[in-house]
């Protein structure tokens, strides 16, 4: 009989005495380790304590692979209760039997105040290399590809040895999605989408970041979709435009925020022509009837679309190729406001100074009155120069405000989508180009209770995820080509 070790954080006696005493129902289950991080925290009948420094370090990648000596590992990462489904762990060992995979991952119940949630996961993909990538918290790796993988590994991370072991396994074998329900866990994040979208930025885990990024580039050099800092050259000579700069408004029905958007780019103080373009993608609730107040302005120039089938994409293409589209096109959403009236004069400059396709500011989270809310200011300071480019495949986006080179962006274009579209043409200009970075607080995001992504619901977090995934998986093909292109 195929059998199974299994390794689960250690949280309480209690707790683990009930964990320990579901799995030993399991015939298949052969050794049972608790990982704790605190020593002599106690014993616990069927199951052997394991002293770990951290449950997510490369030395307890390490541990799991010493003390695993059966066909298949269980490791869950959660420090919540949890609780198999029906012959759960048989399932898993017999797809695993049938598909090779190296891990899988299955779809689970969130259980709350009693009630049993659905939370499907995502299938992974190339691309699937954000750190926060979703698979529950229970995995089952194959022993004989956990220990190739962790053999192989050549760094010592305390916070992303987890997520350098996946990758490698990754490099070994397929990472198999069970879309079936088989186990469930407590929810211990009980936040909603829109609160949780902005943990990879926040300031207290910039070393966890610093040690995913490291991972994640050691992986591309790997793969072969590494790309050193070479880029190419801008001499921004291209075309003849009449204006600098246009600050480009997509918009539908934001009839509460779209004045304080206009207002903030008209009180813009610079040395050169600019105008705002606002795409009116057929709003319905007075917005375009409160941008025709700004109409005596020269500077205003008010599209709706003929088309009724863009996205927030597609705006954008209908702004940017506009003929009075300026030489930068400067991203502002439509419920937000630059932070001062110098904004438009930096990131023009910013071009220039730093040779760059695109340029990527800092922001500050404000609510609807534009007081700040955690985590305060987003300056993606994970970014640099010799790096970015890479990282990039990493995170789940690049900041703002956001602006672009015009002949650039008119030769890539959006995709017509209303989410990830920003993120997919960032990634495509940071392969060939560079990308500038401000620091100061150029913009105020205000989150409020209409944002697009203020409550989703799993089904549409997961269609988002899944779209950005492929994003990644597209432009680390393109990469891996170009890299094998070029060493011919």
């Amino acid at each position: 009989m195929e059998m199974i070790d299994c390794f689960i954080p250690f949280l309480s006696p209690v707790r683990a005495g009930q964990t320990v005493k579901e799995l030993r129902a399991c015939k298949k289950v052969k050794n049972i380790y608790l990982l704790s991080t605190v020593p002599d925290c106690g014993k616990v009948e069927g199951g052997e304590i394991l002293y770990v420094d951290s449950l997510k370090s490369t030395a307890t990648c390490r541990t799991i692979a010493l003390h695993a000596d059966t066909d298949y590992i269980l490791v869950y990462t959660a420090g919540t209760a949890f609780e198999l489904g029906l012959f759960a762990l048989e399932r898993m060992s017999a797809i695993a039997r049938d598909t090779d995979a190296g891990m899988l991952y299955a779809d689970r119940y969130q259980v709350k105040d009693g009630n049993y949630k659905p939370a499907p996961v995502i299938d992974y993909q190339k691309g699937s290399l954000r750190d926060d990538f979703d698979f529950g918290s229970l995995l089952f790796f194959r022993s004989s590809v956990l220990r190739q993988a962790v053999e192989a590994m050549d760094a010592d991370y305390r916070f992303a040895g987890l997520y350098d072991l996946r990758l490698r396994v990754s490099e070994l074998s397929e990472l198999v999605h069970i879309n079936e329900y088989l186990y469930s866990e407590v929810e211990s994040d009980t936040r909603r989408s829109g609160e949780k979208l902005f943990d990879y930025v926040d300031p207290k885990n910039r070393a966890v970041q610093i040690e995913m990024e490291s991972a994640c580039t050691a992986y591309l050099k790997r793969v072969g979709g590494y790309l050193a800092p070479d880029f190419e050259p801008i001499a921004f000579d291209a075309g003849s435009f009449e204006q600098e700069a246009s600050v480009i408004i997509p918009v539908r029905n934001r009839i509460r925020t779209i004045e304080d958007a206009i207002r903030s780019v008209l009180a813009q103080k610079t040395t050169f022509r600019f105008n705002l373009i606002i795409v009116d993608n057929h709003s319905t609730d007075g917005t375009s009837e409160a941008i025709g107040k700004y109409a005596s302005d020269e500077r205003v120039i008010h599209l709706i679309p003929e088309r009724f089938d863009l996205g927030i994409g597609g705006c954008w293409n209908v702004g940017v190729h506009h003929p009075a589209c300026g030489k930068f096109a400067v991203q502002l959403d439509s419920d937000d406001v630059y932070s001062g009236p110098d904004t438009l004069q930096k990131i023009v400059n910013a071009f220039y100074e730093q040779n760059c396709a695109m340029v990527v500011g800092t922001y500050r989270m404000t609510d609807f009155k534009m007081d700040e809310i955690p985590p305060g200011i987003i300056d993606h300071r994970e970014w640099t120069p010799e790096n970015g480019r890479n990282n990039a495949l990493r995170i789940n986006g690049l900041g703002a405000p956001r602006a672009f080179y015009t002949p650039v962006l008119r030769q890539i274009n959006l995709p017509n989508t209303s989410y990830g579209e920003d993120y997919a043409l960032g990634l495509r200009i940071s392969r060939t180009w560079q990308i500038g970075r401000i620091y100061d607080v150029l913009y105020l995001c205000r989150r409020w209770e209409d944002n697009s992504d203020a409550a989703l619901d799993v089904v549409k977090m997961n269609g988002h995820n899944t779209y950005k995934d492929r994003i990644r998986t597209w432009e680390l093909q393109a990469r891996i080509a170009l890299n094998a292109h070029s060493s011919n």
